[in-house]
């Protein structure tokens, strides 16, 4: 790790848990932490910090879906690390969020001093994965792929047709114009390979923790 301070954004909905999260982090020298509670504070601190050097990502937020933040995150700042924070350390969720772009995955209950070990290892530029015991998914990396695709735009688009709206109401949301609305639409059926919105919000619901056995 680097001699400069860092800036780890902290991406969780619980207010004890964050608090914890910078009380651990506090062992590391020089480092500020920012804090988000959904995916919309998510987005706003990215677009206010674009000097942070690390997301730690709960997979549970208020407006995510599974691993939609991350794949969001991805597609929003490919550089930026993301290590994936959940409780649910089960092995294929830990695969998925290997698949999907995270730089590393630490469960709720390690200690301490094995987030901040983490932490270490992925700001100097590895990764951190305990265990992967689950096979490689050919499913799931072709869904990654996919989901590659995606502008950040088209991803919130995604997100907002996923829970039902319509055009009109995803212009109003996302302050565009309907005709717009529609271009990004066309573009998501046509690189996420679905014939209808209704299957395109199928595939966003596969990125739930619930899909699949562990």
């Amino acid at each position: 790790m680097s001699d400069h301070a860092v800036t780890i954004l902290v991406a969780d909905d619980h207010p004890m848990f964050r608090s914890a999260m910078v009380q651990a982090l506090g062992a590391i020298d020089a480092c500020r932490v920012v804090e988000a509670s959904s995916q919309s504070t998510l987005e706003a601190s990215l677009a206010q910090l674009p000097e942070v050097d690390l997301v730690l990502l709960d997979l549970t937020m208020p407006g995510a879906i599974g691993f939609s933040s991350l794949l969001w995150l991805r597609a929003e700042r490919p550089d930026l690390p993301v290590m994936v924070i959940s409780s649910d350390d089960r092995p294929r969720t830990v695969r998925r969020a290997q698949q999907f772009g995270a730089a590393g995955f630490v469960s709720k209950a390690a200690p301490a001093e094995q987030l901040n070990e983490a932490v270490r290892r992925v700001l100097d530029g590895g990764l951190w994965f305990e265990s992967t015991r689950a096979e490689r998914s050919e499913q799931d990396a072709a869904l990654a792929v996919r989901f590659a695709q995606l502008t950040p735009q088209q991803f919130r688009v995604l997100m907002l047709l996923a829970e039902g709206l319509l055009n009109k109401q995803i212009a109003d949301r996302l302050g565009l114009a309907e005709n717009t609305v529609k271009i990004h639409v066309t573009a998501v059926l046509a690189k996420l390979e679905c014939r209808s919105r209704t299957q395109a919000a199928v595939l966003v619901k596969s990125l739930d923790l619930e899909e699949g056995d562990a």
